[in-house]
């Protein structure tokens, strides 16, 4: 089951990808730039911000920043060669730890997040995991999924006229609200993030660490980071392998969590987070 952040972002993306079907189609999960006009993963990323922004829930400023960006920006300036839009972080004020990507190049990590890791390796893993997810143009290939699927199903209707087919489409569109990425998508995100993460410099094993404590946490509300899908032990079991696979990339990072970076918070942020 989706978590609260995944439902919303999928409700953004209903909205977002029933605009783009009442445009005409561009094969590929990126349209590219015409006339002037931002691509179709700018504009799902713009729609999500305002969302967020709208409902109050983006922190401009924080002392939280502080821990967070140092390490955001390690992973943006490994991770950006591999995609075509600039990554950019912010913190969401949620009571759930949760991590989330957007097309465009956003990446969104809640503020309680931070007080659920434990070290430095399982922040960044996460974030790395996300921005895998960007590069992998995941978000786009399921609007693209269905929006072939609905607009085979809409047919004649969407000769109607623009405004006719984006409200159909918006109905239609509203089950990417229970849409989450698949095992296959996810272990990939895996898989690249660690690799991600070894370039950064950031030890790849604190993401097996956060997927064994968020399985031992108990929460009430699935992480975005599991998806539908956590069936954790098969995606540790995968990084295990790869890390195997590639001891030249790996072999030099502790499997042991004792050895990892502790996560110091700023002073005074539990203040901050309670208000």
């Amino acid at each position: 089951m989706c978590s609260t952040t995944c439902r919303r972002w999928f409700t953004v993306v209903a909205v977002c990808a029933a605009a783009l079907m009442s445009s005409a189609a561009v094969p590929g999960a990126v349209q590219q730039k015409q006339n002037g006009q931002p691509d179709d993963e700018v504009q799902v990323g713009e729609e999500a911000f305002n969302e967020l922004k709208a409902k109050g829930e983006i922190v401009k400023s924080s002392p939280l920043y502080d821990v967070l960006t140092p390490i955001a920006d390690a992973v943006a300036k490994t991770a950006q060669p591999y995609y075509n839009h600039p990554f950019k972080f912010y913190l969401v004020h949620e009571q759930d730890p949760n991590a989330f990507s957007v097309p465009g190049g956003n990446v969104y990590v809640t503020d309680s997040l931070l007080y659920f890791v434990k070290n430095t390796e399982q922040l960044s893993g996460t974030l790395c995991h996300e921005v895998s997810h960007t590069i992998h143009h995941d978000s786009m290939q399921l609007i693209e999924k269905e929006r072939a699927i609905q607009r085979r199903a809409l047919g004649a209707a969407i000769l109607l006229g623009p405004t006719r087919a984006h409200i159909l489409a918006i109905a239609l569109f509203g089950k990417l609200r229970s849409l989450g990425y698949s095992r296959e998508a996810e272990s990939a995100a895996d898989l690249t993030g660690s690799d991600v993460c070894a370039k950064a410099g950031y030890n790849p094993w604190g993401l097996v660490w956060l997927f064994q404590d968020f399985e031992n946490a108990g929460l009430a509300q699935v992480p975005q980071i599991l998806s539908d899908h956590p069936n954790n032990p098969n995606r540790v079991n995968a990084l295990k392998h790869h890390f195997a696979e590639n001891p030249a990339v790996f072999g030099s990072y502790s499997s042991d969590p004792k050895r990892a970076k502790a996560f110091e918070l700023p002073k005074d942020t539990a203040e901050v987070f309670l208000r």
